[in-house]
């Protein structure tokens, strides 16, 4: 099994963070079909997601995102890059950007590789 940690300090206080965190789950949700319990605490909240072959947490505090997830056989072959996919919708998150046109943007660099790779136009 697969291991993926990602740790991203901000700035925003524990209100303004679970606000991106619900986001997160939101687009994690929608586009990945992940099954998302979110658990509020005082100091810290924890967003528990789980799907077919993934299944992890990301931890919620005042001054940081802790992911930690585990990806089964399969999806744990594409640890790399679902890892920098993480990586990149949480930094956009925290600029304050679409999570939403993050994951478009991904799944259309995607599906353009693919197109690229297999010598169709």
């Amino acid at each position: 099994m697969s291991k993926i940690h990602i740790t991203r300090e901000h700035s925003l206080g524990l209100a303004d963070a679970r606000k991106l965190a619900f986001r997160w789950a939101e687009v994690a949700r929608q586009h990945l079909a992940m099954k998302c319990v979110y658990e509020e605490g005082e100091e810290a909240d924890l967003l528990h997601f789980d799907r077919p072959g993934a299944h992890g947490q990301l931890r919620v505090t005042a001054s940081e995102f802790v992911l930690d997830a585990k990806l089964g056989l399969l999806l744990g072959a594409f640890r790399h890059r679902i890892q920098s996919e993480i990586v990149e919708n949480l930094d956009r998150l925290l600029a304050h950007e679409d999570p939403h046109a993050a994951f478009d943007e991904a799944v259309a660099r995607r599906a353009a590789r693919k197109s690229a790779g297999s010598g169709k136009a």
